[in-house]
């Protein structure tokens, strides 16, 4: 069992990471400019937890309004985390950085990126800054208050076999909502928004004592860039959106679009172990291969192994989709449930719980963040039945994962936003936008690429890539793109039209 382990470890994190009436409130505006001279910032040692190779970082704060319509009433800090440049001579100004969720923290992200090989002539060129957006991590965290003993997977709902498991789906997401708003101790979950986490990113700027900012961001990482964009036309830089969720928010529409990602993005994980079926005896073709994912997960419906039921079973491998790296260990996985069921892992998949007291859960901050913004973001239908319907609709058109992707989200209860409409994409302002997309990406698929690049116009340009999995520049190993991309970070070069990138393997 202690040989899966990794297997449930990086499968929770991509889970949670990962990886959504009438609008009336506060318009969006931009963050205000008394701040653009540039706060003192002080400087110095990141949290414990932040690493410290291959280079240190130093960290930050930053006081925003927690309410941008009230902007000199009560301030939160946003920690920001900085790998400056080596060479300040190359030195043309920041990349601020955010790695997804909405939820994910992101003071770490520099490390991260220099450690995949983030070209140099990059860091030269930018000090990198990555934080922990409102409400996250170290900037003024929220807690919905889930604990390990619950029924509740996180951010995608679980598959529904039928209109009952849908309505059993709409109580727990109700309980969870009602949840969330009985622990909003500080007022705080009304204010986590995309738009507010743009403001926050131009309030970042300010306090750099920049005139600009370029930004980098992945999944939703791509809406919050490409609000900020919207918003602040004429202070963003050099923004490149990558793993796109096709707009500036996760609506129920987008939250469906997962069910056609797998379906584009399985045949990859299909080929691969049909290709080793001497060795997994999973199917000695794609097709047998799938068979075998709906054999074991109508067999895990109707008698749970170990506690993993068909519902963890799909989920975690949807979630294995994200790596070509992670093949492997799904593969084994498979092969336990079906050979040996007694030493199928215990305790690491996502939806399975590790203990069975109240303990709070690792994920509660990450859940309740993507909650928070998710719910505030857009109104999200109420009626079950338009839920129903709609898995039952994708159960048929999506069948590996449609009835997971069109279920109830505790967005259909949420009691506290949203306050404002969502960021329209503003394609008026510089072409200084390249979206950047997998064709093949089970969570963000090649549609959300597409959208981005036809609502910003002649703002954008598309780098297609005939590559697998979530996530693309220096997190893939494609040539094309990563070139591309820093090209155009570096010296501001972009494509006079879209790219396709070829497959390089």
């Amino acid at each position: 069992m202690d040989r899966k382990r990794s297997v449930g470890r990086a499968v929770t994190l991509l889970a949670v990471l990962g990886l959504t009436g009438t609008l009336v409130g506060v318009p969006i505006v931009a963050a205000e400019r008394d701040g653009e001279a540039g706060a003192q910032l002080e400087w110095g040692e990141c949290p414990d937890g932040v690493p410290d190779t291959p280079a240190p970082l130093q960290c930050a704060t930053v006081p925003v309004p927690l309410d941008y319509s009230d902007p000199g009433g009560e301030q939160i800090d946003i920690m920001i985390s900085r790998l400056a440049s080596p060479n300040p001579n190359k030195r043309r100004g920041v990349l601020l950085l955010n790695p997804g969720g909405p939820g994910g923290t992101g003071l770490d992200q520099p490390q991260l990126l220099s450690k995949q090989g983030i070209p140099a002539s990059v860091l030269d060129s930018y000090d990198l800054i990555g934080m922990d957006t409102r409400g996250v991590g170290h900037s003024a965290p929220v807690s919905c208050g889930f604990t390990n003993d619950q029924p509740y997977f996180g951010n995608i709902p679980p598959y529904a076999v039928d209109d009952e498991a849908v309505a059993g789906q709409a109580k727990i997401a109700k309980a969870v909502a009602e949840q969330c708003a009985a622990n909003d101790d500080e007022g705080r979950l009304a204010h986590l928004s995309t738009a507010n986490m743009a403001r926050d990113l131009d309030r970042i700027r300010a306090a750099l004592g920049e005139d600009k900012a370029s930004f980098l961001g992945y999944s939703y990482g791509s809406g919050l860039g490409a609000a900020y964009a919207s918003m602040f036309p004429e202070t963003s830089d050099r923004v490149v959106l990558d793993s796109n969720i096709g707009d500036t928010h996760l609506d129920h529409e987008g939250m469906r679009r997962y069910g056609s990602g797998m379906e584009e993005t399985f045949p990859d994980f299909a080929k691969w172990v049909a290709a080793r079926h001497d060795s997994y005896g999973l199917g000695r073709t794609p097709k047998e291969v799938r068979q075998t994912y709906f054999t074991l997960a109508e067999q895990l419906d109707e008698k749970p192994v170990d506690g993993i039921n068909g519902a963890i079973f799909r989920l975690a491998t949807f979630a294995s989709l994200y790596k070509e790296s992670m093949y492997g260990q799904m593969a084994q996985t498979w092969q336990s449930l079906r050979d040996s069921p007694g030493a199928a892992p215990s305790g690491d998949l996502p939806g399975k719980n590790q203990s069975t007291g109240g303990e709070l859960s690792p994920n509660d901050n990450a859940w309740s963040v993507f909650l928070a913004v998710t719910c505030n973001d857009v109104e999200w239908p109420e009626d079950v039945r338009t839920y129903q319907r709609a898995v039952a609709e994708d159960r048929e058109k999506h069948p590996l994962y449609g009835a997971a992707a069109a279920n109830v989200l505790p967005c259909a209860y949420w009691q506290l936003g949203p306050s404002e409409p969502p960021v329209e994409i503003n394609d008026e302002g510089p072409a200084n936008v390249l979206v950047v997309q997998n064709q093949r990406d089970p969570v963000t698929p090649l549609r959300g690429g597409e959208l981005v690049n036809e609502k910003f116009g002649e703002r954008s340009r598309l780098v297609r890539v005939d590559g697998s999995g979530h996530g693309v520049y220096v997190l893939d190993d494609n040539p094309c793109a990563l070139n591309v991309t820093t090209n155009f970070l570096v010296d501001g070069t972009m494509p006079k039209k879209d790219v396709r990138c070829q497959a390089t393997r």
